[in-house]
């Protein structure tokens, strides 16, 4: 609720998120369950939510914080007039009538969202037995400035040479 100690805590928490973010690398990504919809058109119907958390002023003027320190919202960059949603809650039925919020967000420094090729919200993860409240945020990179696409998949671990020539720690 607003004006709790954890909303309190959360005004705080945004605030040295962005002092972080102010100090930190020129490329930058922050990502997560922010618990904040940026606007109202990241909720099904603002007036539901009037006195709640997710909406205030001072939770949204703190997340813009981070867009004036140059974060891009790379979902909405690449969606900009669509409904798209994150989080819906597991009463009523609210997923399937697509009542939600977009609430986990992906934001990036210019030099980050610049390079991002694609960037969805994994409703089909959402979908199936014992779903999270959320869905995914994906984001799909090109490759890395040097040009390394970096491995696609795990190197494979280094293939033993001779079998039985190791022995557990343990077992000696």
């Amino acid at each position: 609720m607003p004006d709790s100690e954890h909303y309190r805590y959360k005004l705080a928490w945004l605030a040295s998120l962005r002092e972080a973010v102010a100090a930190g690398q020129e490329a930058t990504v922050v990502c997560g369950d922010m618990n904040i919809a940026p606007t109202d058109d990241d909720v099904f119907d603002p007036e539901a939510y009037i006195g709640q958390t997710h909406v205030t002023p001072p939770e949204r003027a703190a997340l813009a914080k981070l867009g004036e320190l140059g974060l891009r919202d790379v979902v909405r960059d690449r969606w900009p007039n669509e409904r798209v949603f994150t989080y819906w809650d597991y009463r009523a039925g609210m997923f399937h009538q697509d009542l939600g919020m977009r609430i986990d967000l992906a934001l990036a420094s210019e030099s980050v969202a610049g390079r991002v090729r694609a960037a969805w919200v994994d409703r089909q993860a959402r979908k199936g037995s014992g779903p999270s409240d959320h869905a995914p945020v994906i984001v799909d990179l090109d490759e890395a400035p040097d040009g390394d696409i970096g491995p696609v998949v795990p190197p494979p671990s280094r293939p033993v040479v001779k079998r039985g020539s190791r022995k557990l720690p343990q077992s000696s």
